[in-house]
């Protein structure tokens, strides 16, 4: 009982808990950037968490971070989070088959360089679980 306790106490103090893992379209081959966000708990302690984002709306992966970057400004606003800080750990490319249910992540980003792919897949794993989801260090 006492370690239920503690585990809802964790969840309701982490605020960081209510960004996404990822967030990407729902089809097609697009850039995406794998990020690592920092922000305060509700103790003031610092928790990290990766997410991955990927928009084909971005035609750059600097876009992506824009935008990413416009959003948890908007969640700082709305209190949601109290203060971040996020880097770009990489980027590449995804390729995204929901009829087949199959997502590659390939490639790397000029700018950011080529992010860990296994990480990006491990996280996309958690959302798509009923996909088939690889990578290669193969292609732009």
């Amino acid at each position: 009982m006492l370690k239920r306790f503690v585990q809802l106490r964790n969840m309701a103090s982490s605020v960081i808990g209510q960004v996404k893992d990822v967030d990407i379209d729902p089809n097609g081959v697009f850039k995406y950037i794998l990020i690592k966000i920092t922000s305060p708990n509700a103790e003031g302690k610092l928790e990290d968490k990766l997410i991955v984002r990927g928009y084909a709306e971005c035609p750059y992966h600097a876009d992506i971070n824009d935008k990413v970057t416009s959003e948890l400004q908007a969640l700082k606003a709305s209190k949601v989070i109290r203060d971040w800080r996020s880097k770009v750990l990489g980027g590449g490319r995804i390729s995204h088959d929901p009829e087949s249910k199959q997502i590659k992540v390939y490639g790397y980003s000029q700018g950011y360089g080529k992010a860990d792919h296994q990480v990006s897949v491990d996280i996309l794993k958690k959302t798509y679980p009923d996909y088939e989801i690889n990578f290669s260090d193969e292609g732009y």
